[in-house]
């Protein structure tokens, strides 16, 4: 029988939503230094930041690797 380690779940799923997270800022860092799309691309920067802190708080609130899983879709 496998035994799964929670915490290093979560430290792993933790690692790929930075990957995630910097992947979607990637083109809208470059947009935010353009000043006729700064103020876009810093409206949609904020939705980037609700989205991955909402699917931080899912990681930290999960008890399981199903449930790690499942914020991971």
């Amino acid at each position: 029988m496998i035994t799964i380690n929670i915490t290093k779940a979560k430290g792993i799923a933790h690692d790929k939503r930075r990957e995630a997270r910097s992947a979607e800022f990637a083109p809208l860092d470059i947009k935010a230094t353009i000043p006729s799309e700064a103020t876009a691309a810093e409206t949609a920067r904020a939705v980037v930041r609700a989205k991955y802190a909402t699917m931080q708080t899912a990681f930290d609130a999960a008890t399981t690797t199903n449930a790690i899983k499942a914020v991971m879709t």
